[in-house]
């Protein structure tokens, strides 16, 4: 098993964490280590409460069990003092989010991660901007072409106003 060291952690990103500069707005210290693979998790979409508002305007991404599925992603590393910036943008103390230690497969072996899953989740449509950052992220690291088509393919909620895509656009430029 690989892991981070120096004061680092490793961070397996799904969801819009996949997009370096999503995740660097709130955790600057994060780089890019390699992509790879959770092996009996499905990827899926929804929120913590039923009627649940967010600044995605829609369902998030979050990983379920799933004997036999897979969910590619980002493992990033980051500095130790960002647990606590990723644990807020993730929501951990609301209670939206718990962390998870999951073993995550890589071109240089099995590597333990922190990543997060959802609790009380209720199934919910992406917006189009949510579905476009992790699009976007999935692209810009490269993951597999059949898993980034699956990506594709995702229906949204065809939710129109702003997002955090907005603020995104002024450092994507």
């Amino acid at each position: 098993m690989s892991g981070a060291a120096n004061g680092r952690f490793l961070y397996f990103a799904f969801g819009s964490n996949l997009l370096k500069e999503r995740l660097q707005l709130a955790n600057p210290s994060a780089i890019f280590c390699t992509i790879g693979r959770l092996k009996d998790y499905k990827l899926n979409f929804g929120q913590w409460e039923k009627h649940g508002e967010n600044n995605w305007h829609g369902g998030v991404a979050t990983v379920e069990f799933c004997p036999g599925a897979e969910v590619w992603g980002v493992i990033w590393t980051l500095s130790n003092d960002n647990i606590t910036s990723l644990d807020k943008q993730e929501g951990v103390a609301l209670g939206i989010y718990s962390p998870l230690e999951v073993s995550v497969e890589t071109d240089e072996g099995t590597m333990l991660c922190r990543t997060y899953q959802m609790n009380n989740f209720h199934a919910s449509l992406p917006s189009p901007q949510y579905k476009q950052v992790l699009c976007l992220g999935a692209e810009q690291n490269g993951l597999p072409a059949e898993y980034l088509k699956s990506l594709k393919v995702i229906l949204t909620n065809n939710y129109s106003g702003p997002s955090i895509l907005d603020q995104l656009k002024t450092v994507l430029k």
